[in-house]
């Protein structure tokens, strides 16, 4: 039996086998990187839930420290009392009686009655009020003028200052009417006429003028405890101390209460907000930190220092100041949770107004150090929340690029194999060919 040297090709399938020798090396790497992007990722996640409760309690704070530090009062006028008031936070409570002698009113002039449409003077007419030069303005009227074309001459020049005028249908005929724009005697009206054919002076409320006063300018005069005041307007401020008085209706002779109060209602609404903002603060804390013993799980920011940090801090503020706290009807459970008891609120506030401004207000004992605790931590620049999620940002940055390398280095491993397995198999098909023609050989010599 004749000798034969036996070969055959490979028969690999050489990219399937390049394919998962490089996802074999590259797969331990690729998870690594992978597990370490999903934990930033959820770490990046809950800093942001525990970046917005804090900003919303930074806001609730900043709106409890304003009504604490801008009281609010509230007026009470009985019915009729032909006045309604308004307080500001310098109101002064008390009760204060208030009379109501005479209103402010803007003076009116008419004219004598015309015929629809009948022709009244040329020339130019003046109307000045006040003491101030701009106080005044010159209307030329032109030949064959109307009431109504004086009117609306006037009410253009004028612009809505100082004077409008309009025309009044009356039974025995037309009647030009000019209305002071201001109350009280400054907004008086002085007309005059000049050049022209003269008639005009029948407009005018000079010696020898045809108007007629039918509404006086008058200043209110108004009584708050027997002292007077008279105001050109019928708006009267500090008369009572912080309060503003808008006078409806004179009733001379007859005296009204008006009450002013506190009125906490803005501050209650405040403290109950920020109460509620500070348990989410305090869920959201717990729940991203938190680990469950029976699964063995743990949250994005178990352990993190920052979190119990935030954590120690608010504990702080509260247990520093639990005693005025309590008494402003505000506690907090062992659990953490903040309870507002506005009842408590109420009879702190009766016996000492001051309490919740030197507790809540900017520069309070809680309320001013609860802002600087909540600005060290969400500083646009230095704040530690923002710097947390600017390093965790750049850790999953690091982390992208870490797996572009990995990218770039499988496929040059790809190349590689590819190369090493392309020159073994025609490495191999040499071989065959060289054993066929050994065989060729063999057989010749038999």
């Amino acid at each position: 039996m004749a000798n034969q040297i036996s070969a055959s090709g490979s028969g690999l399938d050489i990219p399937s086998l390049v394919s998962q020798l490089v996802q074999a090396t590259r797969t331990p790497t690729e998870t690594r990187i992978n597990s370490a992007g999903s934990a930033a990722t959820a770490k990046l996640s809950a800093i942001g839930q525990v970046k917005s409760a804090m900003t919303s309690l930074q806001s609730a704070l900043e709106k409890m420290a304003s009504a604490a530090d801008a009281p609010s009062y509230k007026t009470t006028v009985g019915t009729g009392a032909g006045y309604a008031a308004s307080a500001s936070s310098k109101a002064v409570p008390g009760d204060y009686s208030v009379e109501v002698v005479r209103l402010a009113t803007a003076q009116k002039l008419s004219s004598g009655a015309y015929a629809k449409d009948a022709t009244v003077g040329s020339g130019s007419l003046r109307i000045a009020w006040g003491a101030g030069a701009d106080d005044a303005l010159d209307v030329a009227i032109g030949a064959n003028a109307t009431l109504a074309d004086i009117a609306s001459a006037v009410n253009r020049a004028a612009g809505g200052k100082g004077v409008t005028a309009s025309v009044v249908t009356a039974d025995d005929g037309q009647h030009l009417v000019f209305s002071a724009a201001s109350t009280g005697s400054g907004g008086a009206l002085a007309i005059s006429a000049s050049g022209g054919d003269g008639g005009l002076v029948a407009l005018t409320n000079g010696a020898g003028g045809g108007l007629t006063q039918t509404v006086a300018a008058a200043d209110a005069l108004v009584r708050v405890d027997g002292f007077e005041r008279t105001s050109s307007s019928n708006t009267i401020a500090d008369l009572v101390p912080g309060v503003d008085l808008t006078l409806t209706k004179a009733a001379p002779g007859t005296s009204h209460t008006l009450n002013v109060a506190s009125d906490n209602t803005n501050l209650k609404a405040a403290i109950g907000a920020y109460v509620t903002a500070y348990n989410s603060v305090v869920g959201t804390l717990k729940s991203t930190s938190s680990y469950n013993s029976t699964t063995r799980t743990a949250s994005a920011l178990t352990g993190d220092s920052l979190v119990r940090t935030v954590q120690q801090q608010l504990r702080e503020q509260v247990s520093g100041n639990v005693l005025a706290l309590k008494d402003l009807g505000v506690t907090v459970s062992k659990e953490g949770v903040m309870s507002f008891d506005a009842t408590s609120f109420d009879q702190a506030i009766a016996a000492d107004p001051g309490k919740a401004q030197a507790m809540f207000g900017k520069e309070g004992l809680y309320g001013g150090a609860v802002a600087s605790l909540l600005d060290q931590h969400l500083d646009s620049i230095s704040g530690t929340l923002v710097l947390r999620t600017e390093s965790i940002n750049k850790q999953i940055s690091g982390l992208e690029d870490e797996l572009d390398r990995l990218d770039v280095k499988m496929e040059r491993l790809s190349e590689q194999y590819t190369r090493q397995f392309t020159a073994m198999e025609t490495m191999i098909v040499q071989m065959q060919s060289s054993a066929s023609s050994l065989n060729s050989l063999l057989a010749q010599s038999e």
